[in-house]
């Protein structure tokens, strides 16, 4: 899709702040209200904005770890990926879930309250995932850069 430059500045935005108000996003792109409305509902409607969030700090809900664990499967046909993938959309600590490429099929990223917590998750939550071959997991000790939002192109 091609964005323009107020689209551009219209995304800037709301990546900024998704609780701006129509008005208040219109006088940041200098435009009217109704035009800046329209484009925004069609940046929804064409896929570009897919939602809006509230981004949520997991410690000042006492989750003290997060881990990246990267699993591997035994079988790779499309039946065990489906399964696999499946289940872990039922789990509420797995904040993500990626089919990577490389030695290891999935890489999750999981929230724990600590580390006997995490433990406790894991015998009971991703060793019972099926089909699994290997898990390796890494803790993060430090976040330094997190965000969802991908940069836009260039006009």
């Amino acid at each position: 899709m091609k964005l323009d430059r107020t689209d551009r500045k219209i995304l800037e935005a709301l990546q900024e702040d998704a609780r701006l108000s129509s008005a208040e996003l219109a006088e940041r792109v200098s435009l009217t209200t109704s035009p800046c409305w329209r484009r925004v509902k069609r940046l929804e409607e064409e896929g570009v904005i897919t939602g809006y969030q509230a981004r949520i700090d997991p410690e000042r809900l006492g989750y003290q770890v997060m881990a990246f664990v990267y699993i591997s499967l035994d079988l790779k046909n499309v039946q065990s990926l489906q399964a696999f993938e499946d289940a872990v959309m039922g789990i509420p600590q797995v904040l993500a879930c990626h089919r990577i490429s490389g030695r290891y099929d999935h890489q999750l990223v999981v929230v724990a309250e600590d580390l006997a917590a995490y433990g406790k998750f894991a015998e009971a939550n991703i060793n019972s995932l099926p089909g699994i071959k290997e898990i390796y997991t890494s803790f993060v000790l430090r976040e330094v850069k997190s965000t969802t939002n991908p940069p836009l192109p260039a006009a």
